[in-house]
């Protein structure tokens, strides 16, 4: 008998859903499918992530700038 569990762990070449995605990295849906989509249509999850990583990053140093005036 083979059982196979699934725990909710998908390969690095299987493209993120969109709300799972945003979940992970605290994205609106909006933004997180903005994101998906610039990354094309099957880039690797690790491409994603690094992208959201970014895209992060990017409005934390905005956010600073708009504080700083």
């Amino acid at each position: 008998m083979d059982l196979q569990i699934d725990i909710g762990i998908q390969p690095d070449d299987q493209p993120y859903e969109v709300t799972s995605f945003a979940r992970k990295h605290g994205l609106t849906i909006p933004v997180a499918d903005a994101v998906l989509f610039a990354k094309g249509p099957s880039p690797s999850r690790a491409a994603c992530d690094t992208a959201a990583l970014a895209f992060l990053c990017a409005v934390a140093q905005y956010a600073r700038k708009q504080g700083a005036r």
